[in-house]
């Protein structure tokens, strides 16, 4: 394949959708992307391009093929007992509303998991999320709220039973749920973030991007991070040098941002 061919195209998608693909690992995105437009009949990347430049339709279903939509409830059911049972109580102690970002949502499994979690703390009236994703798609499905027995695997019965309906093989979350996370349309890569987070959730995204991008990812989060809160990222996304971001690993997965000294007594007292 002509990489010439491939580096037009990312300048291309950067200019169009200011998307940009070399923040992605080159062979993973090639390979995903040659596989999809083979399959819609297209030789080349320069061909896709112009197809999709002509087929808005074309374009949405790129943009989909693009992001990973791969999630379910309670992904990795035991770094969420430590969310639960270590981390959330431990941010409760220093102040009853939390701020919380569920970032790159995906079809919403992960934000609405983090409501579930949170209501066993206080009432879903008083539960805020904020979940971003870059896919329209997903987004509406995600507001949407309803989903296969395969994404409700991992969800403890009496869960079930309290916030979701079934109907056949399809689980509709309750509105009382849906009410509790707020979702938005983000490009993590290009968009500013909200600040003083006590909580951002992050997980199975990072890895598909190059180290350039992680770092640049890391220092935004930091930043977006109120003194104390967190970061947790997914169980193949170990931070290697936290301290290089003013975070330290309080747990595996699960990233503090530092407290300075000057700091430490205003946030006891928050």
């Amino acid at each position: 394949m002509d990489s010439r061919d491939y580096q037009e195209f990312i300048q291309n998608i950067k200019n169009k959708t200011g998307i940009d693909l070399a923040l992605y690992k080159e062979a993973q995105m090639k390979r995903r992307l040659q596989s999809f437009y083979e399959k819609k009949g297209y030789r080349s990347f320069q061909n896709f391009f112009i197809g999709m430049s002509n087929n808005d339709q074309l374009l949405n279903e790129f943009l989909e093929r693009m992001t990973i939509n791969v999630s379910e409830f309670y992904r990795n059911i035991k770094r969420w007992g430590v969310l639960e049972n270590e981390i959330i109580p431990q941010l409760l102690k220093r102040k009853r509303q939390l701020k919380i970002w569920s970032a790159a949502c995906s079809t919403g499994e992960e934000p609405y998991t983090l409501a579930l979690i949170l209501s066993k703390f206080m009432p879903l009236s008083e539960i805020k999320i904020i979940a971003t994703d870059i896919d329209d798609a997903a987004i509406a499905k995600a507001k949407a709220g309803i989903y296969s027995e395969r994404s409700l695997n991992e969800v403890p019965m009496d869960i079930k039973r309290k916030y979701f309906t079934t109907n056949g093989n399809l689980h509709y979350i309750s509105d009382e749920l849906k009410k509790t996370v707020q979702f938005r349309k983000q490009n993590l890569l290009s968009d500013s973030f909200d600040e003083k987070y006590d909580l951002i959730v992050c997980r199975n995204v990072l890895i598909y991007f190059t180290e350039e991008a992680k770092e640049q990812l890391y220092n935004k989060f930091s930043q977006a991070l109120f003194n104390g809160g967190y970061l947790f990222v997914g169980s193949t996304e170990q931070i290697f040098n936290p301290s290089t971001y003013g975070l330290k690993n309080e747990q595996s997965f699960f990233y503090q941002k530092v407290l300075s000294n000057s700091n430490a007594g205003a946030l006891n007292n928050a």
